[in-house]
């Protein structure tokens, strides 16, 4: 059944990171990190940090389950969206980077499931959401660049990447301000839409996130082989490399929630 309440669906996070450390399955490292941002949500509606509580965890909760929802149909091999897809089929592969892994889920989740969620819970009127949705990105974005100093214990040679600075890397490619902004147009964009020209907006845009979600999972070139270095020397245990990420639970990320996520 769907989450109804953010508890539930840190509980749904929980359960999918103990039953992945037992079996050993990356899909793991996304709900991990995701676990840490729903506990930030849920720390900073009790603190009464967001405009409006109530109206913060229904978004929070719509937008996860897009999340629930994806790896469920994974699991038991149902229809899901193609940039969900790519990141599944991803975590099944040893040789992606942690760092792969986890803009492979950010970019299907902020990409694609952001700006659906906003809309459902808009009721017509996008300027009423705005501040939630700016607030979940500014913790997205703050668990992102806190993530890629964090997991230089797991991969201690992910500096190599800096070398790929002036080019076409995955770091680039992956700007969390543009999704931010596009995700928001999107949302816009689908507000105006009905009936199959709803579903129809959401599938072009799946298609086109899935695109990206391929440039991701398969790096080509000098950076090919600037992933198969890093790789090389990163640690390869799932389960330890799981642990290792939800451990970091401890420690809170210090953020404005009403803040604009800083663009990259």
């Amino acid at each position: 059944m769907p989450a109804t309440t953010i508890n539930e669906v840190i509980d749904a996070l929980q359960t999918i990171i103990t039953e992945s450390i037992a079996t050993n399955n990356r899909i793991g490292y996304f709900a991990a990190l995701y676990y840490k941002v729903t506990a930030s949500v849920r720390d900073g509606i009790v603190k009464g940090q967001f405009e409006n509580g109530p109206r913060m965890e229904k978004f929070d909760v719509i937008f996860a389950n897009r999340y629930l929802d994806a790896l469920t149909a994974w699991k038991n091999k149902q229809a899901l969206s193609d940039s969900w897809r790519v990141a599944f089929e991803t975590a099944e592969r040893s040789s992606p980077l942690v760092l792969q892994q986890l803009l492979l889920g950010m970019n299907a989740h902020i990409n694609l499931d952001l700006g659906i969620a906003a809309v459902e819970v808009s009721n017509g009127n996008m300027d009423g959401v705005q501040k939630d949705f700016d607030a979940i990105n500014t913790i997205i974005s703050a668990l992102t660049y806190e993530v890629i100093s964090e997991i230089n214990r797991i991969s201690p040679l992910l500096s190599l990447l800096g070398l790929h600075s002036s080019n076409y890397s995955i770091i680039i490619q992956f700007s969390i301000g543009n999704a931010r902004d596009g995700a928001w147009c999107f949302a816009e964009d689908l507000l105006t839409k009905q009936d199959s020209a709803y579903t129809n907006c959401i599938s072009t845009r799946d298609k086109t996130i899935a695109q990206l979600a391929g440039g991701l999972a398969h790096a080509t070139g000098l950076m090919r082989i600037t992933l198969w270095l890093i790789h090389v020397f990163e640690w390869k245990s799932p389960s330890k490399i799981i642990r290792e990420l939800h451990d970091y639970q401890k420690e809170k990320i210090t953020i404005n929630p009403v803040a604009t996520a800083p663009a990259v």
